[in-house]
């Protein structure tokens, strides 16, 4: 049995954007009163085991990061706010993350929980990267991954790259 656990443990709704370079998951650990701090550490083990090279967290507060850096895990915190104009904040991650992937690195991000900002984020960046090509397919695509429809939290922030893409930036 040891060795099982040895290996940790998937995020919770863990998902593969781009097959083996992007994913996204809930906050390992779990989120709110969810979270645990034993599960979080399996968690993390997991991302090394699966040769993750960097875990991003969009997250507004510093949730994890302590626990990122006490496990080695490379990461970065990139917060995404709640409201407001986000262009430059979404042009600053689509080109960290381009770096990171262009680089060869297997990246995860997350937010608290797997729901339509973090999805909306993973569409927009499709569209940025020029990966598809306008916001309908982008966010038809993400939708199909994470097994949900994106409302319109997700859809502002995919409306946002667009614009973002449009205008070169």
């Amino acid at each position: 049995m040891k060795g099982r656990w040895a290996a940790g443990i998937p995020p919770r709704n863990f998902t593969w954007i781009l097959r083996d370079q992007l994913a996204v998951s809930e906050r390992p650990g779990g989120f709110a009163s969810t979270h645990r701090r034993v599960r979080r550490q399996e968690e993390i083990i997991w991302l090394k085991v699966q040769g993750f090279d960097r875990v991003v967290s969009t997250l507004t507060s510093s949730h994890n990061l302590t626990a990122y850096e006490e496990e080695g895990m490379v990461h970065a915190h990139l917060p995404l706010p709640v409201t407001g104009d986000v262009r430059e904040v979404l042009r600053g991650f689509f080109g960290e993350l381009s770096s990171w992937l262009a680089a060869g690195e297997r990246v995860l991000v997350h937010q608290d929980e797997l729901g339509d900002r973090l999805a909306g984020l993973m569409a927009g960046y499709l569209l940025w990267s020029g990966r598809l090509p306008g916001g309908p397919p982008a966010i038809a695509v993400v939708e199909r991954l994470v097994g949900k429809q994106m409302g319109p939290a997700g859809r502002d922030l995919v409306a946002q790259a667009e614009t973002l893409h449009r205008t070169g930036q």
